[in-house]
């Protein structure tokens, strides 16, 4: 772990070297422990912390528990058969809703009828608060990966996880990883930093 993650208050560079070092990691390099309920609690207030024009949270996060994950299974598999999906991907995508000892959803609600903020601003806030949320599991030590797709579009899923006017973005994995993390260059962040150019 970086020295971020060991201590309750990082210095300014450990805290950017761990936020540096953020990577996805697949559910099948997890393992027990994940994140208890106080810790998720903590991750919940980490994404509070992003971006949020007009304090409208237009965001949710729902937990499904161990024994939840039979029945999120047969979702899974409704809509992979409804895809005309083989057997044997139908028994993969059932297999998907047991990845990662911790797993919660996450939903939105965009609402396009406010004025002053926008669908565009309130999604940054959706991406914003997810973005912190991860980081605040990366800070703890956990490993954390988001799987969306076409299945957060099924009805079926969609009646099951939102309520109305809500959309499922997608569903976030957390556990303990087995992997050291794969050293590699830092990202080109030339080109993204641009001047203004009137126009």
């Amino acid at each position: 772990m970086t020295d971020a993650q060991n201590t309750d208050n990082p210095t300014p560079d450990a805290a950017l070297a761990a936020l540096l070092s953020r990577h996805s990691i697949g559910p099948r390099w997890m393992v027990a422990p994940g994140p208890s309920d106080a810790q998720l609690t903590q991750a919940v207030q980490a994404a509070l912390r992003a971006p949020n024009h007009g304090r409208m949270k237009p965001w949710r996060v729902v937990t499904v528990s161990e024994a939840q994950r039979p029945a999120l299974a047969a979702l899974f598999e409704q809509f992979a058969r409804d895809s005309g999906k083989s057997a044997e991907d139908v028994a993969i995508e059932r297999e998907r809703a047991f990845n990662g000892p911790v797993l919660v959803a996450w939903v939105a609600r965009i609402d396009s009828g406010v004025a002053k903020v926008p669908p565009q601003e309130q999604w940054i806030c959706v991406g914003g608060a997810l973005s912190n949320f991860m980081n605040a599991l990366h800070f703890m030590g956990f490993g954390a990966k988001i799987l969306s797709g076409r299945k957060c579009q099924h009805p079926a899923l969609v009646q099951s996880f939102c309520q109305a006017g809500e959309l499922l973005v997608g569903f976030v994995c957390i556990g303990t990883p087995t992997r050291a993390l794969e050293p590699r260059e830092p990202d080109e962040a030339q080109g993204l930093l641009q001047p203004w150019t009137a126009r």
